[in-house]
Formats: structure tokens, sequence, C-alpha cells
């Protein structure tokens, strides 16, 4: 891959699409991941305004990369404007009213979705203000490999520059754009649990072992090993678990016939 073609094919749809839509600028989440990082560095490098939106939740270490990134931008583009939003009162009063304690434990996925809903609020409420387009940060393995992301959370956006991209090519990317060494060596995670646990411990492989069951899962007559097979078969289930939020919502088609009254 010409990763240096790649980043000006990327600019270059960021303006077209900015341009048709008649949007006055973009507005994405920071959260100090490579993901996050590469694409507000593409959407900073349009020259168009860009909000680079800060939103931590109950957090008691401060996010030091995240901060870092935003330094490099804001220092690099003059278009980059940043803004910080703590949410933690806006999470803990939703907790309160309905009555769970907001410690949130290994089994609570509906609350921890609640704060990646509670950030794509948030971003909503600034785009709409500034008439701005909202950028999603997810690569092609997290959103159409496995699902993993937060529907009406961090799925909740206006365009995706990354999507195409898997997490091996972002990387790549990342290392062209001299993203901070610190997030290119980072151990991804999508900072909502507590105990700050990795991707890969909720996924149970790497991104890089989930790139190459999406690529190998048509593949017949293969002689897989044991260690293969049991990582085809985990992005298998991810991929059917979270089928309905890779798809377009269905809509239930009503027959003419039917609509004759």
């Amino acid at each position: 891959m010409k990763y240096e073609k790649v980043i000006k094919y990327i600019v270059c749809w960021l303006k077209k699409y900015i341009n048709k839509h008649k949007s006055n600028g973009f507005i994405i989440g920071i959260s100090g991941g490579i993901d996050s990082s590469v694409t507000s560095f593409l959407v900073s490098m349009t020259k168009y305004p860009t909000l680079v939106l800060e939103m931590p939740i109950l957090e008691n270490e401060k996010n030091i990369l995240s901060k870092k990134h935003i330094n490099l931008l804001t220092t690099k583009f003059s278009n980059v404007h940043y803004l910080k939003k703590d949410l933690s009162i806006l999470f803990t009063s939703f907790c309160h009213t309905i009555n769970v304690n907001q410690k949130i434990k290994n089994t609570d996925l509906a609350l921890v979705n609640v704060k990646s809903r509670i950030r794509m609020l948030t971003l909503y409420y600034y785009a709409n203000l500034k008439n701005y387009l909202v950028v999603g940060t997810g690569n092609k393995v997290e959103d159409f490999g496995v699902g993993f992301f937060t529907k009406y959370g961090d799925g909740g956006v206006d365009l995706h520059p990354i999507a195409d991209l898997t997490k091996s090519e972002v990387r790549f990317i990342a290392k062209k754009l001299n993203i901070l060494d610190e997030i290119q060596k980072a151990k991804p995670t999508d900072g909502l649990w507590e105990d700050k646990r990795s991707d890969e411990e909720q996924l149970g492989a790497t991104y890089e072992e989930l790139e190459w069951a999406m690529n190998m899962k048509k593949k017949e007559n293969y002689n897989f090993s044991k260690k293969e097979n049991n990582i085809l078969k985990i992005y298998q289930k991810l991929h059917k678990k979270n089928k309905h939020k890779i798809i377009k919502i269905p809509v239930c088609k009503i027959p003419k016939i039917l609509k004759k009254f």
C-alpha cells in the first residue's frame, strides 16, 4: 500500500464530503488511542475548522497521551481547537435515576455503553451548535469485522474516514504521520471500564489475529492449526453476535397490495 497516497486520498475525500454537505467544520472525540489520533490528524490536515473534544467520565488519572496528542495538533494546525468537558455528573445522574451503583462491575456492559452514548450526545450537541460533522474513528476490523463499538455511541457518527483500513494499516499511517511513539506503542483500549482492560482482553484475540481471520474466513480446504481454529471461532462468534451493528437498520417493507385500504 502506498501510504502517502492513501493519506492524501482520505484528506481529499474529507474535503469533498464537507463541501458537498455544506458543513462548517469537523468535530471528533479524542481518547489518546491510535485510531482517534490518526483520524484527528487527517481531519486537521483538511484545514477546515476542527474541534477536538476530550470527554472524561469518572477518570481518576489524567489521560496523558490524549493531552500530548492534543498539544501536537493545536501546535501544528491553526484550524484545530480543543475543548474538554467532564461528563461525570451526567453519568452519575443517570445511574441515580435508574437506581444503580455507578461503580461498574465486570458484567455491566449496559452501563459501560451508557458512557459511550453520553459522549455521542455531547459530540452532537456541539456539532449541531456549529453545523459541524461528527467524525468516526473506527477501523475496518472494529466496524465491519467484529462490531467492536457501541451502537448509537461511538458508532453514532456522520462519516468514517478510516473504516476501510485495518488496524495494521492504521499503524502504518500513524508512522507516516509521525503520531507520538507512545500512542503507537500503547495497548488498544476503549477506555470505558474502570479496570482499564484492553481491547485484546475483551475480544479474546489481537487485532492482527482478527484481521487474519477476517481475510481467511472465505477460504476452504485449508489446514488450520489449533490456535488458528480458535481465532476463527472467536471472529465468527463476534461477527455473528454483532452483525446487527454492522448491517443497515432493517426496514419492514409492506407489500403494496396490503397498503390498498
